[in-house]
């Protein structure tokens, strides 16, 4: 990336006083990868959100939005611009409904509802990172996704520099996609439609979700989540290379028409497979993870061999779930 030059940086720190210089990126992502912002804040409101991009704009200098650090891999060079980590985590809960900001961590949302004794977002309480994020990638898992319970959301269109509240239809959600991931829209808050329940039940059922887990994911490690998408299809002519390869595909996957990452990857044996001290993971395939004194480059290097494995030997192409910045 270009250079930040001196100029502009003093006139964000001046526009913005609670910005920091050369923040270290590492400590604010779940890989524990990246070099240095070059201007990073914390906005603790809509309102703060809002003029740290704005003052951005104004002195054009890049920006990105941080949120809870999940689903992310920062360059060892840094990032050359402004970081902007939502820190707005206001939570109301107003009978059935809940209304987040966009930096209200996942989980902290999903235990709140569970605790009001609401039923529907029992999942997001083993989904890493904040509730914008979720809502920017349409997150989901155990049969749930972030397009079925939300509502509205409320955001910022940085082009025309105004609010406004989008329908669940206007959100442009397919699988892990939404018309956030394209557009300068940002999530501001967002407000879920859930069921009444009974908390103990409603607890219970977070635990087990959370055990499950536990079980099944290198929760101990330090990694991005899943790294890539799961396969979709509509043609079965698609999967003519995987089933010469593979003795059996499940049918609940046919069924679905979608084949699990990490499932096409442990056909291949990867599990292991390492560059540097980042390696696939040993319990989950779809996930891979990092040591101290990783790097960004041997991440997508070893992202760019499975996926050329996947597609050599299986014909089937993976899409990234990653979201890089710096690059």
């Amino acid at each position: 990336m270009k250079t930040l030059q001196p100029k502009p940086v003093a006139s964000y720190l001046a526009a913005v006083p609670d910005a920091m210089k050369d923040e270290p990126l590492s400590g604010h992502t779940t890989l524990r990868i990246g070099g240095l912002a070059k201007l990073f804040v914390v906005a603790g409101t809509n309102d703060e959100l809002i003029a740290a991009v704005e003052a951005a704009k104004r002195l054009d200098i890049p920006w990105v939005i941080l949120g809870g650090g999940s689903n992310t891999l920062v360059s060892d060079d840094g990032f050359e611009g402004v970081v902007i980590m939502a820190g707005n985590r206001k939570i109301v809960i107003d009978g059935t409904c809940i209304v987040a900001d966009a930096g209200a961590f996942t989980v902290t949302v999903a235990r709140q509802a569970a605790e009001a004794g609401l039923l529907g977002f029992a999942w997001g309480a083993t989904v890493p990172g904040t509730i914008g994020g979720a809502t920017v990638g349409n997150a989901g898992c155990f049969g749930g996704e972030m397009k079925d319970i939300l509502t509205t959301v409320e955001a910022y269109d940085v082009t025309a520099s105004k609010r406004l509240t989008l329908a669940n239809d206007a959100c442009g959600f397919a699988y892990r996609e939404s018309r956030f991931k394209r557009e300068p829209l940002l999530v501001l808050s967002v407000t879920l439609a859930l069921k009444a329940g009974n908390a103990e039940a409603a607890q219970k059922e977070i635990e087990t979700m959370v055990s499950k887990r536990k079980s099944s994911q290198p929760l101990g490690e330090a990694s991005a989540g899943c790294m890539f998408k799961n396969f979709e299809y509509t043609d079965a002519s698609a999967l003519d290379i995987l089933k010469r390869h593979v003795d059996e595909v499940p049918s609940d996957m046919l069924a679905k028409k979608r084949i699990p990452a990490g499932w096409l990857i442990d056909r291949l044996g990867l599990k292991g497979m390492s560059v540097g001290k980042t390696a696939v993971s040993g319990t989950h395939a779809n996930f891979i993870v990092v040591q101290n004194g990783a790097r960004a480059q041997d991440v997508i290097a070893l992202t760019s061999m499975v996926k050329m494995k996947v597609r050599d030997d299986l014909g089937i192409l993976l899409e990234d779930e990653l979201r890089l910045i710096g690059f």
